[in-house]
């Protein structure tokens, strides 16, 4: 057994014990200001994740250290309320260690959000956009060092990274009576920055002229970390500003945590 698998099993064992072997079907990360859905989480069991063994935790404003184990809607969830970042200093593995948990915990579709920059002229803040695809510019990847075949395989495939599937879905409740007139879901392409640096007007150019319709600096890795384990993903980015040389407005955290 290598040390990855250890200490995923270690921390699946805590989990297990701590809910009491609940199983959740579907697992939900809420990115930067996006905290506020778990609190719609019903028989929650909270765990804070400075308690679970191997687990890391944010510094970052917006990001509550929490994972919550409960309903939503009649669904078997976890939630994390909060994600760390490879910009904070954590390996990228580390970043993504959360998946590989909720793996083996036998979660089958992951949900991810995230504060994002607009890069197509055609959104506005406050935007929701579906990703489609993403480009990874780090140029890092979760996956790196020995494989773990309990997880997936040595050189996966990372077509239809985003599920067609729930794509689909989310487009139709994005279209439904309930919500067609408060949300205007668009959709595009993410791409992957390791940050903390919000991005030049060059770079921004650079990711414009390779497809990108938004960039962030998280998402990614646990994108990867899902496919590689079999998992369907969707993920949703939040438009909190326009990127640098799209709008002369100056980039804040503040305004994204205000906007997410």
């Amino acid at each position: 057994m290598n040390d990855m698998l250890s200490k995923v099993l270690e921390t699946v064992s805590y989990i297990n014990q701590a809910t009491r072997n609940f199983q959740p079907d579907l697992a939900i990360i809420l990115g930067s200001g996006l905290g506020a859905l778990a609190n719609e989480v019903t028989d929650r069991i909270e765990i804070p994740y400075n308690e679970i063994p191997n687990f890391s935790s944010s510094e970052v404003e917006g990001h509550e250290n929490k994972l919550i184990f409960g309903k939503i809607y009649g669904k078997s969830v976890v939630v994390m309320q909060g994600r760390f970042h490879y910009y904070e200093g954590y390996e990228i593995e580390q970043v993504a260690f959360p998946v590989k948990v909720f793996a083996i915990l036998g979660v089958s579709n992951l949900i991810v959000s995230n504060a994002a920059g607009g890069l197509d002229r055609r959104f506005k803040v406050g935007d929701l956009m579906l990703i489609t695809d993403h480009i990874n510019i780090s140029g890092l990847s979760p996956l790196r060092g020995p494989n773990t075949a309990e997880f997936g395989e040595r050189f996966p495939s990372m077509k239809n990274a985003y599920s067609p599937r729930l794509i689909e879905l989310a487009k139709n409740a994005a279209n439904s009576k309930e919500l067609k007139e408060k949300i205007e879901l668009k959709e595009g392409i993410y791409a992957f920055m390791p940050g903390p640096q919000y991005e030049t007007k060059a770079e921004i150019k650079m990711l414009t002229t390779l497809g990108a319709d938004a960039v962030g600096m998280s998402t990614v890795p646990e994108a990867v970390v899902a496919k590689h384990s079999g998992m369907k993903v969707v993920a949703v980015s939040c438009i909190t500003n326009m990127a640098a040389g799209v709008t002369d407005n100056k980039l804040s955290h503040e305004e994204v945590k205000e906007t997410a």
